[in-house]
């Protein structure tokens, strides 16, 4: 069966175990139902997902004039210690900054490879943890806007990573740890501005995802230099799929890639 659509990441349903969907403008695939089936993957162009254009794909899903203009690719993105929409400050749209910072967020530990801090939007839970490919996760603060989020990630991450080892998450070298005991230990070193919004009422979260075989190692589909590309399809943990010739094809870091997929 032929797909045709520009590749956006999954979207996933909590489940187990988890399920997986490609969306598409006029279709959808579920993904869990492609497992131990052949599936190819062919490039067709490329189409920006803020413009439109068919335009080279810079970072994000967006070409380089979009990146380095739309709100939703600003650098308080990936640093929410940078959001500064609390003060009224606009960086490139602040009616879009106010709508995505001045809403609860969740600062988090994940155990994807090793233990991780991170921060989420509270509406994104527990997608985030599952685009990371996390098998267990805890929440340790909740907060009110991004920017005490982003204070409390930055004073964690000088007690814990704030990386995932992509190769060591999808070969599924991990240890299971204690999370609520990692979140105890933590506790202290919250910044002062955001000391009350310590929570430890959330359970630890654990997640089961589609993986018939793990690889032993991983080769990487680089889909400009492997424009078409066919394998079995044996897994599917946080945006990766996972073939069984150990080749893994991270969707996220596609968008805006499209594509063809053929399921046999």
């Amino acid at each position: 069966m032929l797909y045709q659509g520009v590749l956006r990441k999954m979207q996933t349903q909590m489940g187990n175990p988890i399920q997986y969907f490609l969306v598409f403008e006029n279709d959808f695939l579920n993904m869990n139902q492609a497992l131990n089936k052949e599936v190819s993957i062919n490039f067709i162009t490329y189409q920006c997902l803020n413009c439109g254009k068919e335009l080279p794909i810079y970072r994000q899903g967006f070409c380089k004039k979009c990146f380095y203009e739309t709100p939703s690719a600003a650098d308080w993105i990936m640093r929410p210690e940078l959001s500064k929409a609390h003060l009224g400050e606009e960086d490139r749209d602040l009616a879009y900054e106010k709508q995505v910072q001045l809403q609860p967020h969740v600062v988090y530990l994940a155990n994807s490879s090793n233990v991780k801090v991170g921060v989420t939007r509270k509406s994104q839970v527990p997608t985030r943890w599952i685009d990371q490919g996390a098998h267990e996760a805890i929440a340790i603060a909740e907060t009110p806007n991004r920017y005490l989020a982003g204070i409390t990630e930055v004073a964690l991450k000088a007690h814990v990573s704030d990386k995932t080892s992509w190769q060591k998450m999808l070969t599924n070298r991990i240890e299971d740890v204690d999370l609520t005991e990692w979140r105890a230990k933590l506790k202290a070193e919250i910044p002062e501005e955001a000391k009350d919004f310590f929570d430890d009422s959330q359970d630890e979260y654990q997640l089961d995802f589609p993986v018939l075989q793990y690889p032993e190692k991983v080769k990487s589909l680089n889909l400009q230099k492997t424009p078409s590309y066919t394998g079995v399809l044996k897994g599917i943990k946080g945006q990766y799929l996972i073939f069984e010739d150990q080749t893994v094809f991270n969707v996220r870091a596609n968008e805006g890639y499209v594509v063809g997929i053929d399921i046999k």
